[in-house]
């Protein structure tokens, strides 16, 4: 029976992470209460609070949704190493690119991170969750443009520093234009093309 309840209880607040999802999306975090959520996934407003300790909670929990499984491959070549740092972080990116140019969860989600909330009062703190995830993100991207800066397969003229940063900024621009703008070029077409042509530019010849 124990086990049962667990399994109703993981269930309940996956049907509230759903509802958060759509209502998010579809009004703005700052536009939906929690009551609102709570009506949208079919239980009170007491089972979400049972699950999530506010809004802010709950934010968090659909940013943690999000989050791709690359990101802690990234995270522990740039710990371990690795023979090829290029070929590694242009496989992750075209990899990351493919799920998400077909997942609907984490476009929502990215859409709603990036439109669809204001950063302030209350959900000052979240933004302070995401730069901190940023942060990692972009330091172990420049773990492994420092190995190929160190194994001489990064072209001369660039630094681990600007060839992690323009990357970032590449990945980061294609994905919010293509949400921004209404999915109104092929993102896995065009970005395939952007990012093949940038590492092309990186290794050294």
């Amino acid at each position: 029976m124990a086990r049962k309840t667990k399994a109703e209880a993981e269930e309940t607040r996956l049907a509230i992470l759903d509802a958060a999802e759509v209502m998010f999306f579809e009004h703005g975090v700052a536009q939906t209460s929690l009551q609102q959520v709570a009506d949208a996934a079919g239980v009170t407003r007491g089972a979400v609070y049972f699950h999530f300790k506010d809004k802010v909670d709950l934010f968090k929990a659909l940013h943690e949704r999000a989050r791709l499984p690359q990101e802690d491959i990234v995270e522990q070549a740039a710990v371990d190493g690795h023979p090829d740092p290029l070929g590694f972080i242009e496989q992750i990116s075209l990899d990351c690119l493919k799920i998400l140019a077909t997942d609907i969860r984490r476009q929502r989600i990215s859409a709603i991170l990036l439109f669809r909330c204001e950063y302030v009062g209350e959900m000052a703190d979240a933004l302070k969750r995401q730069h901190d995830a940023d942060k990692l993100m972009r330091a172990n991207l420049l773990r492994m443009f420092a190995m190929a800066h160190k194994d001489n397969s990064l072209a001369a003229g660039w630094t681990a520093a600007t060839a992690a940063k323009t990357f970032d900024a590449m990945i980061r621009g294609l994905w919010a234009d293509w949400l921004r703008f209404g999915q109104s070029f092929d993102l896995m077409t065009e970005g395939t093309e952007c990012i093949t042509a940038l590492f092309r530019t990186f290794r050294a010849h």
